[in-house]
Order: structure tokens, then sequence, then C-alpha cells
């Protein structure tokens, strides 16, 4: 009862929503879910209209979902949406070589079977996810949901936080989440600045048709100019995601589909048979950029608004669940403590969890990507000779398909498939 620390975050008031979410992709959603679900009221704000987020058209869009990222789906209540129209991943195979000439003949090799707790991750496609999220937040009663308006203003002082959207609404609440991207207005709003930089690659992506199945099987191929990751869809489809140098990536999206195909095809390979685009194409541009803060005054930073990185490795919505999950995690055992959940010294747990790890997967990341993104013959020996031995040593192995399955490291209950 003496403790000065302690007396700094005692709750103090009640707020008309405990939490104020700003961006309604996916992390938003799932971290409303989560925290609703342990006795918040959440307010979710996004700038696209609700018909917009509910489009059910096909775009080619789709997400590696690592197996612990669909526990948390499950445990908010999402899974059950989208499990028929997920893909299992059962098996990795990761290559290096040229467009053309084909693979080297040192490769990876990573099936499920060497873990216990099923596949590796799902493949679901991003309108579907998107759907489920907001039809899974229509049923929560302590959610609500604002679309079509953006937030313009935000201020904080001792009895919480207020938000001013385009249309002079004002919200207020005890915390603000920033779920709102790499461009994050929250983080921008707040003062806190970002370290990183670009790769001068470019990722095209969309959905390719080919004539034979893909068993479950998804590849990443290394090329000089960047990687090409073919990921399994449901039925005789996948993914692609295709980085290139941002010039010729620019000139290639660009072309007719005919034109855009014979580029593919070469890096593509026949392995599938014919391949057809379906769907629509989109580019990204790569970069790196983390925030550097997660937290600010009553304000915490989740997913690509506290750390955007290249998607060599499929983690981007991968780590953002795992903010999902240790915020929610840190904001709920605070409260039932009666602490003050936007208090400095509550967020600073959540930064404290997050900020080591996904640092260091940004990291890794960027060295992945540069050390495979090149043509020298050293640095082609020395990763060949490193696939070589990954792959011929079973613990070695097993802790990669771990690693791809999101297993490792300090997980959050909700990841674990254990309730808060």
């Amino acid at each position: 009862m003496d403790n000065p620390e302690r007396a700094r975050i005692l709750q103090a008031m009640e707020h008309n929503s405990d939490i104020l979410i700003v961006g309604g992709g996916l992390n938003g959603p799932a971290l409303a879910l989560a925290l609703a679900q342990t006795g918040h009221s959440v307010t979710v704000i996004d700038a696209l209209a609700e018909k917009a987020r509910k489009n059910a058209a096909f775009d080619g869009r789709a997400y590696a979902l690592a197996l612990a990222s669909q526990r948390l789906l499950e445990a908010v209540g999402v899974w059950d949406k989208v499990a028929n129209r997920a893909q299992p991943m059962l098996e990795i195979k990761v290559t290096d070589g040229h467009s053309g000439a084909g693979p080297s003949p040192f490769f990876l090799h990573f099936d499920h079977a060497e873990i216990e707790e099923g596949p590796m991750g799902y493949m679901v496609e991003d309108r579907h996810l998107r759907r489920a999220f907001l039809d899974a937040m229509a049923e929560q009663g302590s959610i609500t949901q604002i679309s079509g308006k953006t937030v313009v203003a935000q201020a904080s002082d001792d009895t919480g936080v207020a938000l001013t959207l385009d249309d002079g609404t004002t919200l207020t609440g005890g915390l603000l989440v920033g779920c709102d991207g790499r461009r994050s207005g929250t983080a921008a709003r707040a003062g806190i600045k970002r370290t990183g930089w670009d790769y001068g690659q470019t990722a095209l992506v969309c959905a390719i048709e080919h004539d034979l199945p893909h068993n479950g099987v998804a590849h990443q191929f290394f090329m000089p100019p960047g990687p090409l990751a073919i990921l399994p869809l449901t039925g005789n489809r996948s993914s692609i995601v295709w980085s290139e140098r941002s010039e010729m990536a620019k000139r290639i999206n660009a072309m007719p589909e005919a034109d855009y195909l014979q580029v593919l095809r070469p890096r593509f390979g026949d392995f599938l048979g014919d391949i057809r685009i379906q769907g629509d194409r989109f580019t990204y541009p790569l970069n790196l950029t983390i925030a550097n803060s997660f937290i600010g005054d009553r304000m915490a930073l989740v997913g690509d608004a506290a750390h955007g990185m290249h998607p060599i490795a499929g983690q981007g919505l991968n780590a953002g669940l795992r903010d999902v999950g240790a915020l929610a995690e840190v904001l709920t055992l605070a409260g039932r403590r009666g602490e003050d959940i936007s208090s400095v010294l509550v967020l600073e747990r959540y930064q404290e969890w997050r900020r080591f790890d996904t640092a260091a997967l940004a990291m890794a990341t960027d060295v992945f990507n540069k050390l495979f993104s090149n043509d020298n013959p050293i640095l082609r020996f020395g990763r060949d000779i490193g696939m070589e031995i990954v792959g011929s040593i079973p613990g070695l192995r097993r802790g990669f398909v771990r690693e791809a399955a999101g297993l490792t490291g300090d997980l959050p209950k909700l990841l674990q498939g254990r309730a808060i």
C-alpha cells in the first residue's frame, strides 16, 4: 500500500471506452476481440467503409498464418469462420538459383511431420479473414465499430485520450492503440520517429491457378534480384510474392497479363504445369521500418505500426498477432490487479516483451534478404553449404520447422492456445 510506484498506476477513473483502436485491418480487430473477451470495452476506427472491407471478390491477396497465429484466431472466435477456406502448409522447400536455370542442388526441406502439433501453418485469403473479423466483432456487444472515418487529431492527459475524426466527432477512452500500418498516423501524431531503410525492391503479388496440385507445399526460390514465394491456396491455386528490383517490378507490373506471365514462367518453373493469373495484381515497395518506441503517453503501437519488415519469411502478420497476444495479456493482467492499463509502467511491460523479439526478427529478415538477393559466388557457395548442413541435421531442421510454425520464444498465452 505504501509503494509509490504502485500508487501511480492505480486505476483512477472510468472512460466511455476502455480502449480506442485506430486501424481495422487484421491486427486491430484481433486485439479488439481478445480484449473484449476479457471484459474491456473497445472502439475500432477504420478509414475504409464497411462495404469495402466486406468485399467478397477474390483479389489474389492471402496470408501465411503460422500455427501459433491460428491458435490465436481460434481463441478469439475467428478461426471457425475461415477454417473450411484455409489451406494447410504441410511442407516448405527452400532453393537457390537463377531464373530459367533451375534451382541449386543444395536445398532445404521442412516437413510438418517433424513436429507433433500439426501443420506448420495455413494460407488464408485476405477477403475471408477480413469478413470473419468483421462478423466476429459484430457479435461482441462490447465492441463498437466506426468505418469510413479518419482520425485527424489525438490528445492525452491525466484523464485519458481523445480522438477527433474527420467529421468533427470526438471519441474518448483510457488507452489508444495504433494498428494503422507502416505510415501510422497514430505514431506520427505522438511524435514517434522511425528507423529503417529502403531495399530498392518491390513485391509483385497475385494469385496463380495451375494445372497440377501443390499438395500443401510452400516454395521459396531465392534469385539474385529477390526471392519468389509460391504459397499454396485451396484448390489448384497458389499465392505468389515475387520480389524484384523496383524499376524492373514497375515495368513488369505495367505489362499486359500475357507478357507478365511470360516473365514469371521461367522463375516459377513448370513443376505445377501451366499457370494462369487469377484475380488482381498488386505491388508493394519493400522496406524496413521500426518505430523508435512501441509506446507513448497512454498509447501503444501494434503490427506494422510498430515494425514493418521484408516479407522474405512471411512473418509480418504473424509478428503483429504476437503483439496482439502480448498486449492483450499485459493489459488484462494489469486490469485484474486494479492498475491503470494506460500507465507507462504497464505499457513498458508490453514494449519489453515485444521490442527485442521484433528487432531480432527484422534484422534476421534483413540479413537473409541481403545474403540471398545477390549473385556473389562466395556468398552463393556459403549459403548453399549452409542449407545443406541445416537440412542434414535433424535437430537443426526440427528447430527451423518449429520456428516456421511460430512455436518458439516467449509466446503469449493466446498463441499457446490458452485463455488469458
